[in-house]
């Protein structure tokens, strides 16, 4: 019989295949509970599908917990898998303890309100997550017992590093005021790590934290989300020249979903716990305006342009400016044993096959396109 293509796009079944050839010991996972937070964001929804691919492909035969704020988008993310009968849709304010009838072996903590557009009109609600929820997270992780618990956490927690410093590793900190409105993330992410330790140390909990770095995805949200890689791929998808709200000299290390979500589950597997590990493509240092070039590449047909403008005042938007020209390394995530298989134009040219593949299949169902 022929096997068919995961969720009916071809660029997520690629991507489900190459993070399950990384190698992994994905036995582990085998007959056991996951929860996962926050389930449809951009990040969490890969793990999700792989996690429901596992099962699909290779009868793991786990209960997924997925945590999600819209039942609605749960089932408009997971399609016909969001009725299997391995899941569970959980609707549970995170700034409230966990009540969970049976075993819930592995919790991933994934879920935040990472849209920088949310830091000036919503910082308590981007702060809660990171610290209440973490907080009663850990508490139902020691209280049943979980084999392993991962947090994601972010690259903000650094701070300001000294411009130029160059690489960033995981004991280094930076200085970071608790009083300005970015705190309302790096600073909570921090907490969150912090809480990590505590019940490692404390209560045995196996807690891991991922550092996350400028990591894309097909499932990013190209019409809301003002982070650079989205706001570009938005130009792309609609066919307009991309325009840069600064001088495009800012670097950052693009990192691909697939990549990303193996490094999860390695430091998930084999991370120690209390520890951090950067999930960063150190090996593709790119700056904006060299993204921008790599993007209107993708449609050479249409001859896009690159151009620079002043942001418009009063914009909702909070630029972080942490980490400008510093580079998260990834060493210690490689002595786990990751490797980084996809530059940056392999990576985009993946999120634009998915976004036309989308387009194209709205277009001939009469749907409007998301």
């Amino acid at each position: 019989m022929e096997r068919r293509t995961f969720l009916n796009s071809p660029v997520l079944d690629e991507d489900m295949q190459d993070i399950y050839a990384r190698g992994l010991d994905w036995q582990k996972l085998r007959g056991k509970t996951v929860l996962l937070t926050g389930a449809t964001g951009m990040l969490a929804s890969y793990v999700a599908f792989f996690l429901v691919y596992l099962n699909e492909e290779h009868a793991m035969g786990m209960r997924l917990l997925l945590h999600v704020r819209s039942e609605e988008r749960a089932r408009a993310r997971f399609g016909e898998y969001a009725d299997a009968p391995y899941i569970s849709l959980v609707q549970h304010d995170l700034r409230e303890p966990w009540q969970i009838e049976g075993a819930v072996d592995f919790i991933i903590h994934a879920a935040s309100l990472a849209n920088p557009a949310y830091y000036k009109t919503m910082p308590v609600e981007v702060a809660e997550p990171n610290v209440l929820g973490t907080y009663h997270l850990l508490r139902l992780a020691k209280e049943k017992g979980t084999q392993s618990f991962l947090f994601f956490s972010s690259g903000d927690v650094y701070g300001k590093m000294q411009e130029g410093a160059g690489e960033i590793h995981e004991a280094d900190v930076g200085a970071a005021d608790p009083l300005d409105l970015l705190s309302c993330y790096g600073g909570s992410k921090r907490m969150g790590e912090t809480w990590c330790r505590l019940f490692s140390v404390e209560y045995g909990v196996n807690a891991k934290i991922a550092r996350i770095a400028h990591t894309y995805a097909p499932t990013m949200d190209i019409e809301s989300d003002p982070r650079v890689f989205s706001s570009f791929m938005k130009c792309v998808a609609a066919g307009t020249d991309i325009v840069m709200h600064s001088d495009g000299s800012a670097c950052r290390p693009f990192c691909y979903i697939a990549d990303a979500v193996s490094a999860f589950f390695l430091i998930l597997f084999e991370g120690a716990a209390g520890e951090a590990y950067n999930v960063s493509n150190d090996r593709a240092f790119l700056s904006i305006r060299e993204l921008a070039e790599i993007l209107v590449k993708l449609r050479p047909e249409l001859g896009l342009k690159v151009i620079a403008k002043e942001r418009p005042k009063g914009a909702a938007y909070l630029e972080n400016s942490f980490n400008k020209a510093n580079l998260p390394s990834a060493d210690k995530l490689r002595e786990l044993g990751w490797q980084c298989r996809f530059d940056a134009a392999a990576g985009f040219a993946r999120v634009w096959r998915y976004l036309r593949d989308v387009q194209t299949s709205c277009q001939a169902s009469g749907k409007r396109v998301e």
